[in-house]
């Protein structure tokens, strides 16, 4: 089948012109249901999504393993093999669309700027009182001996294996796409294997899926940036009604600040990718940069400094154990306690990953024109994890020896994941100037928020349109700004974050077979390359 003849059917008048029909209602459809049924049995709804969960994590536990290493490996490659490495996707001698710090901001803001100001703090503490090394009796928790361990296993969920589901999916829609000449939608990545299929029933499901693995992926982000956002405004404020019990913030806290997210991020999604997500990420940079430079100067950044280097070697030295090993928990009591954190912490991310993917790698995509792939692999996978890493070590870093020295007394590691971030620049920092900071974060909080919904609405109503990204649809970006707004209001209300993270484990799984596809695609192309 020759490229020009991949054409994606879409609706020539009506609601849905220029967009798939099928495509495009069939989510809506589908998460609509889960709405009425979570919101009209919210207990048994939680529950059933729970027992759901733990099967999938027991059942498919070790693809989610297996499967994002493969794709470490493949990128990886891609970038060694010096014909494939050098390839620019785009036609020869293009140059970049947008400049190197804006490529940047703009990859860091939608993939994970939300989650470095939740888990910065929250990951290396909670690894800190225990992880795989510690169960196993080789470290102690909350000890010194146990500060390694904690930053090596953060850094495994953040690192190069996390990227690379990015990664994967990035390349194949812009080598496929600016290279190849097919429309840059996930279904087309698909051609190489399923040939003509792809045009029919097939590929509607493959795109139906991308656009479900995204609406949960951004659901469960939303989610923890909103109690963030509602803990950073206590944290200013001091108003009672934003948070409850053990510093967690209260349901109405969380609603208010949903409703504010998802309404600016429609309105900067109608901006356009040249305008509002442009602007949006370069200040995300800029005050994550104001937020880093102040942990650097009054944190303490001489641990900060020692544990940046040090963990680079122990990542390495552990990434081949770390990446393949699954634990058993039908065995012993240690396996057991073994498996059990790998399905929350390592199984948990994985899936976040991957149902991440499709929205940031479609992002990657479009932002990445005119790269090589060795510099796409450089930019979009290792500074990503390196930057991952500075803000570990010098956030995780003044957090842990805040806990270490005693200073903070249990007052980071006892509160609310939400809030740990702000009980860190409360304790490092003069009452003054935290209250400074802490503005600094919820703006950021409130940047990559809205950076994150708004460039994932866009990428949903471009795959529901066959590839077409050059039409902002209006009226398409506001109804998904409220079933975004429904979905996750509803699912909080139901079960908090546990709820949302049990839709997201269950939906990452058919992306995740996606993406099998998707890389053996991308391998028999460049094999074709290789033999140019």
């Amino acid at each position: 089948m020759r490229h020009d003849e991949i054409q994606i059917s879409v609706e020539s008048q009506g609601f849905y012109k220029s967009l798939n029909k099928t495509v495009a209602l069939t989510p809506k459809i589908l998460i609509a249901s889960l709405i009425f049924w979570v919101g009209i049995y919210p207990e048994t709804a939680g529950s059933l999504l729970m027992e759901t969960q733990l099967l999938s994590t027991k059942l498919f536990g070790g693809w989610y393993i297996y499967a994002t290493a493969f794709f470490m490996i493949i990128c990886m490659l891609l970038a060694v093999f010096p014909k494939i490495g050098k390839l620019r996707l785009g036609s020869e001698g293009e140059q970049p669309e947008f400049r190197t710090f804006t490529w940047l901001s703009m990859m860091f803001g939608a993939g994970i700027g939300i989650g470095m100001l939740t888990y910065s703090t929250a990951e290396p503490i909670f690894h800190l009182s225990q992880n795989p090394d510690t169960i196993r009796g080789f470290t102690t928790s909350l000890n010194s001996d146990n500060v390694r361990s904690a930053f090596k296993w953060t850094l495994l969920h953040n690192g190069l294996t996390a990227w690379s589901c990015y990664g994967v999916v990035g390349i194949s829609l812009a080598y496929m796409s600016y290279n190849q000449g097919l429309p840059l939608s996930i279904r087309s990545v698909l051609q190489p294997v399923f040939g003509r299929h792809v045009l029919g029933p097939l590929g509607n499901i493959i795109d139906i899926v991308a656009i479900l693995a995204t609406i949960v992926g951004l659901s469960v982000t939303i989610g923890y940036g909103v109690s963030q956002f509602a803990s950073g405004l206590f944290n200013i404020s001091k108003f009672d009604w934003l948070v409850g019990e053990n510093a967690k913030p209260t349901i109405q806290a969380q609603i208010l600040g949903l409703l504010l997210i998802v309404g600016a991020s429609c309105v900067s999604a109608m901006s356009g990718i040249h305008k509002g997500i442009k602007w949006l990420s370069n200040i995300n940079m800029i005050l994550s940069l104001v937020l880093i430079l102040s942990f650097v100067f009054f944190g303490s950044s001489f641990i900060a400094f020692k544990t940046f280097f040090v963990t680079i070697f122990d990542y390495v030295m552990a990434l081949p154990k770390m990446s393949f090993t699954v634990w058993d928990s039908n065995q012993t009591s240690v396996s057991s306690e073994l498996s059990s954190w790998q399905s929350s912490w390592t199984i948990f991310y994985w899936a976040w990953w991957i149902a991440f993917a499709p929205f940031v790698g479609f992002f990657l995509a479009r932002v990445s024109r005119g790269r090589t792939i060795r510099e796409y692999v450089l930019g979009a996978i290792i500074v990503p994890s390196l930057i991952c890493l500075v803000w570990f070590s010098f956030i995780g870093g003044t957090a842990i020896d805040l806990e270490l020295s005693g200073k903070a007394n249990g007052a980071i590691v006892n509160t609310d994941i939400s809030n740990q971030l702000f009980a860190t620049i409360n304790l490092f920092i003069s009452e003054n100037f935290a209250s400074i900071l802490s503005f600094i974060v919820v703006t950021l909080l409130l940047t990559f928020l809205v950076t994150s919904a708004d460039s994932g609405i866009l990428i949903i109503n471009t795959l529901a349109s066959g590839g077409d990204g050059d039409h902002k649809r209006g009226k398409h970006i506001i109804v998904w700004g409220i079933i975004f707004s429904a979905l996750i209001g509803t699912l909080l209300y139901a079960g908090g974050m546990d709820a949302l993270r049990s839709v997201m484990i269950i939906g990452a799984l058919p992306f995740s077979l996606v993406m099998l596809f998707m890389t053996i695609a991308l391998i028999k192309t460049f094999l074709k390359v290789r033999s140019l």
